[in-house]
Parts: C-alpha cells; structure tokens; sequence
C-alpha cells in the first residue's frame, strides 16, 4: 500500500510540474512577443528612409537644380567642339555654332542635331554615326566653352553675362543692372550670332511675354541712350 502511494504521489508530481511548465513557457512566449514588437523594422521596411530621401517617398535627392539641368544642355548659337581620336590617321577638330535649326553639320554623317543634348549624350550620337560605318575605332569628345552673351549701352553693369538657362531680353537687361535713368526702353537691339538684328519694344515686352524675344550664348543686346 505504501509503495503504491509513492506511486501514486509521483504521478500527480509530475503531472504537477509539467503543467507548472507549460504555464510559465505561455507567460514567456507571450513577453517575447511584446517585446519583439517594440523592436525596430527589418532593413528591407527602412530602405526608404536613408539618407538622401528622408520622407521615404523614393524620389532621387534633389542635388541639382533645374538652371544647372538647364545650362548643361546645349542652345542654339552654343560654340560646339568635336574632337576626334584612336584613329591611324588624323582627323581635324570640328568646331561649329549649333545653327537655327539646332543642328551641326559633321563630315560624312551630315547634320546631327545638338539642341537639348549634353556633351556626353552628344558625343555618344556622334561616335555611333561614325563606328563601324566609317571607322573600326574612335573616340569621339565633345565640349563648348563658357557660355556668355553680352548686354551693352545703356545699362548700369555693361559687359558680359554668364548664360545659366533660358532668358529673354527683358531679363537680360536685368541681370545686367537694369536701364539707366537715359536709356531709350522701346528701340533695344538684340543682335545674332548669325548678324540677324531684332529690335525689341521692352515696355510692350513687359506686358506681352511674346514680344520678349529669347537670347541665346553669343548674342548681344545694345540698350541705345534716348535723345530727349
């Protein structure tokens, strides 16, 4: 009898303890679980919010400005060097101003079309019209000096002016100090590269966007002084 107590008592033991177990390995799983949702996102969840895009919207860093995506392309009147190498024998440099039409014109390939495009998407064009059709090997580079336009006369800071992107007379006048208190407003010469001569009413242009012509790298704009 005694022996089958001791039994008897190790069972419900037993059985005791397993349950005892099971109810602090419940207590245990459910404060990790509190635990673990406390702790930071994995890397894939945080990948928007790196540096460089704060907001986590995936955008690209606004590094450069739309002047700056502006003057890295090519304008019509813009001086445009192409030169050439890897080549047995000697090819001469080509140097043009993008024409009206915003096209140079290269030997052999004819006109290629510079206006909008960077130096480096320029000459990629170029060195593909070239290879293989007329050479195994090339190397094309393309580049154009700084480029100004120039606003005399009239004016309180006459001389030449930095072209960073688009501009019209008006804004030209402006960027070189404004009239002076003799300038004649309505007979202000804009003159071309290509010698083409357009006079420009600035009062009309002021209120008339259209009448505004724009100005490109080369031209010139000469404010006359008033007679009276």
């Amino acid at each position: 009898m005694k022996l089958s107590w001791n039994l008897s008592h190790l069972k419900w033991s037993a059985l005791g303890l397993l349950c005892a177990g099971l109810i602090f390995s419940g207590c245990s799983s459910s404060s990790d679980e509190i635990l673990f949702s406390d702790n930071p996102a994995p890397p894939s969840a945080q990948s928007g919010s790196r540096a460089g895009n704060p907001a986590g919207t995936g955008a690209a860093p606004a590094d450069i400005t739309s002047s700056e995506l502006a003057a890295a392309r090519f304008h019509i009147g813009d001086t445009v060097t192409v030169d050439f190498s890897g080549t047995v024998d000697k090819i001469d440099s080509h140097v043009e101003p993008i024409k009206e039409d915003g096209t140079i014109t290269l030997p052999y390939i004819g006109p290629v079309r510079a206006l909008g495009k960077t130096a480096g998407e320029l000459q990629n064009e170029i060195h593909d019209l070239y290879v293989p059709k007329y050479y195994v090997r090339l190397t094309v580079t393309v580049s154009s000096p700084q480029r100004v336009f120039y606003v005399g006369g009239e004016v309180k800071q006459p001389g030449r002016q930095l072209y960073i992107g688009e501009t019209t007379v008006t804004k030209a006048i402006q960027s070189a100090g404004d009239f002076t208190d003799f300038a004649n407003h309505k007979k202000v010469k804009l003159i071309r590269q290509n010698g083409e001569v357009i006079t420009v009413n600035c009062i009309k242009a002021l209120q008339d966007p259209t009448s505004d012509p724009s100005v490109y790298p080369g031209d010139q704009i000469q404010v006359p002084r008033r007679i009276f």
